[in-house]
């Protein structure tokens, strides 16, 4: 059985894969051009499973991918897979829903954090000896900002956001959230609200929605007008659900107060996104999800994921 693992770099750094080379004839490739249909193809043509991260597998691929049986996604988003042609040509397709959530909440406040408490750029300036030269035993350059009593408006209601509001009520937040079907909640500190009430009433935004037709650009000058002008947004979501020239024009007009987002519509980031320019916009390079720990929960469950097809029970099947 061949096993063609499209895209490891990130995670063959420091994780033992002997655990999938078990299971068959493994090739592992660092890398693959996401744009480019000849490359992709001639790596998995003769591929039964193949195990993508970030490479594309859309209809041109997967009609000419005869022997291919099995797509393993190494993580919790599907949109990397044409999902429908998959399924016509029965292949069966797999994700990792929450090995990252713990993970993600994290992040989500840490760079929620990093917005309210400055505490990179106040270390930046200590190094550089504006506190050892100053007359004061404190200054700050930016203003800082209490969470108490702020109104935290989560779009998206899933194991991930539902982690980010309890962190959120542990700062003593009232936490709203929007989700596109009404969800049932087992606390009276959390409500569920319209996504119009949402945007209208919450301090700090935080996206934790899929990539899909309907929530790409959901963030845009529409919804930006809705929104307080003191309003902090997040994501650590999807890149295309932000508008980008929006958002950086927002940043710049003083519409909102910061944007801090760990991705980005084109990723790498390329060297003329708007929002490198903008003010108060904060970014990071899509790694939420890569703390040891979390990428070695994706490479255990990502194996029995396998396992369980090969095995004729398979579980965490993309429908």
């Amino acid at each position: 059985m061949k096993i063609v693992l499209l895209d490891g770099y990130e995670l063959n750094k420091d994780l033992d894969w002997s655990v999938l080379q078990a299971l068959g004839d493994v090739i592992f490739y660092d890398r693959t051009a996401v744009d480019d249909h000849a490359e992709i193809l001639d790596k998995i043509k003769n591929a039964d499973i193949v195990l993508t991260h970030k490479t594309p597998l859309d209809e041109a691929v997967l009609s000419k991918a005869s022997q291919l049986k099995y797509i393993g996604i190494m993580g919790t988003g599907y949109d990397v897979v044409d999902i429908d042609s998959a399924h016509k040509k029965n292949i069966i397709v797999t994700n990792i829903p929450t090995y990252a959530s713990d993970a993600v909440a994290q992040f989500t406040f840490s760079l929620l954090l990093e917005v309210t408490g400055q505490v990179g750029l106040h270390n930046q300036l200590v190094h550089k000896d504006k506190w050892s030269e100053g007359p004061d035993f404190t200054f700050w350059d930016k203003p800082l900002f209490e969470l108490k009593g702020k109104t935290l408006g989560l779009i998206g209601y899933g194991h991930i956001a539902q982690k980010v509001a309890k962190i959120a009520h542990a700062f003593s937040m009232s936490v709203i959230f929007y989700n596109h079907r009404p969800k049932q909640v087992d606390n009276d500190w959390v409500k569920q609200v319209s996504l119009d009430e949402l945007l209208k009433q919450s301090d700090v935004i935080s996206l934790h929605v899929i990539q899909m037709p309907e929530t790409i650009n959901l963030i845009n000058k529409t919804t930006i007008d809705q929104m307080k002008n003191s309003v902090i947004v997040l994501n650590t979501a999807r890149g295309k659900l932000v508008n980008e020239i929006d958002m950086a024009d927002a940043l710049n007009n003083d519409q909102v107060y910061a944007f801090a987002t760990d991705v980005v519509q084109k990723e790498p980031i390329i060297s003329n996104n708007p929002l490198l320019k903008a003010k108060n916009c904060y970014i990071t390079p899509h790694i939420a999800w890569a703390p040891l720990e979390t990428r070695e929960r994706l490479l255990d469950i990502t194996v029995e994921n396998l396992k369980s097809y090969l095995d004729d029970k398979p579980v965490n099947v993309v429908s």
